[in-house]
């Protein structure tokens, strides 16, 4: 892995010298530069029950990244990005033990500036490219593996990516994956995975998709999907989404550095169903990721260590340990509304009941709320209002279901502001 990031770095530094010397001997070093950027400040409170005080933490991330064509050519290309994430105060707990006790709670945003990306692709042919290199890999809705975007620093892969779309309305990914940059300050691994998701688009009202994510660490899983959008009258829209997947014993567990997991027998299922009626929203839904059931070669609990999983069960974030479910397993039973319309802006509210899968223990509830509009005048900022209240079950309060039972309200006042050159 470190002669692809050396080559990723290597064709980053290119396209700085490109910068004073566009040509060498008639060919173009670098060609068709472009820069993005982002610039995202963000305050976060957390008050939770318990003994821990609470957290107010600003802090701000910065984004720069640069993209060019090699050497004039049109199928040899190269990225490189830099994220840097600063902190205003120390009011919380940012999870780098090198900052010593930190008794506020925890806003997994510590200062640190890191190499997010640095990759070189290669276009073979119309429709294929390899991607080498440092990576963010976002696949379907991120419930199994993505850039976790929501935090200020990314989670990123270092993978060889190949995808294709020679066949029409078919989408091919396949990646392997040696090395992981999770959020944290310093949190890199190594490991041996093969991520392979394949969508089919039969028709406007229905995308197949079918996934196998080897991951040495837990486990492989194997799923199924079914999504879709239908549009049953003039501004009404119904989309839904059909899941399923199962974890079984690690394939790839004896060719790398992972440790040996084995007898690994879970389940994950998910229902979804939604309405955009001229804007006003409204959906219901239904995730289960199976739990332990404490039988010798029984069920196991459905682990995803690669998601971003505060999109999916609740912003208040009490479902990420034990990547991403309780040892018992987790229901989630969800309902929202909501209005979405031009220059109104985003405004969605969500209700979460949470139980575990087994035992059908009641773990607590959720209410979240969003508010989100472009902030008027300054092309590409974007403000953001959102708040997540938990109420934790209070007959839950020992053994594995302990962190559930603890009541925590988050509230988050963020603007974001991304740019680019033509």
């Amino acid at each position: 892995m470190r002669k692809m990031l050396k080559l990723s770095i290597a064709a980053a530094m290119v396209m700085g010298i490109g910068s004073v010397s566009a040509q060498a001997d008639g060919i173009d070093i670098v060609s068709n530069v472009k820069v993005k950027g982002e610039v995202r400040a963000r305050y976060e409170m957390v008050d939770a029950s318990g003994n821990t005080q609470n957290a107010n933490a600003f802090t701000n991330r910065l984004t720069i990244g640069a993209g060019a064509d090699l050497l004039g050519t049109d199928w040899v290309s190269a990225y490189v990005e830099m994220t840097d994430v600063r902190t205003i105060n120390d009011n919380y707990n940012d999870t780098y033990a090198g900052n010593g006790v930190e008794p506020q709670q925890v806003v997994a945003d510590p200062a640190q500036t890191r190499l997010t990306q640095a990759y070189v692709d290669l276009k073979l042919g119309a429709d294929t490219k390899l991607r080498v290199g440092r990576q963010m890999i976002n696949l379907d809705n991120q419930r199994f593996v993505g850039a976790v975007g929501w935090r200020q620093m990314f989670q990123t892969f270092d993978a060889y990516t190949l995808t294709n779309s020679s066949i029409e309305n078919l989408s091919i990914f396949a990646s392997y994956v040696n090395q992981v940059n999770a959020v944290k300050y310093d949190a890199t691994s190594g490991t041996r995975d093969l991520l392979l998701n394949a969508s089919y688009k039969v028709m406007p009202e229905l995308k197949v998709t079918a996934y196998g994510y080897l991951i040495g660490t837990e486990g492989d899983t194997y799923g199924l999907a079914l999504t879709g959008k239908l549009a049953v009258s003039d501004g009404i829209k119904i989309n839904y989404r059909a899941e399923y997947a199962t974890q079984t014993d690690p394939s790839m567990e004896k060719s790398g550095t992972n440790a040996s997991v084995v007898d690994v027998d879970a389940d994950y299922y998910r229902l979804a169903l939604g309405v955009n009626a001229n804007g006003i929203l409204a959906g219901v839904g239904y995730e289960s990721l199976s739990g332990e059931d404490g039988v010798a070669g029984g069920d196991t609990a459905f682990k995803t260590p690669y998601a971003t999983l505060h999109g999916q069960n609740g912003w208040a974030d009490k479902f990420l340990a034990n990547g991403g479910s309780p040892t018992a397993g987790l229901e989630d039973t969800t309902v929202y509304v909501g209005y979405k319309a031009k220059g109104f802006g985003l405004l969605k509210v969500v209700y979460h009941d949470f139980q575990s899968e087994y035992g059908s223990i009641d773990y607590g509830t959720e209410i979240d709320a969003v508010y989100k509009n472009k902030i008027p005048g300054v092309n590409g900022l974007v403000g953001m209002l959102k708040v997540a209240d938990y109420s934790g079950d209070d007959t839950v309060l020992q053994g594995n279901y302990a962190t559930q039972a603890a009541d925590v309200t988050k509230f988050w006042v963020m603007l974001d502001y991304k740019f680019a050159s033509n």
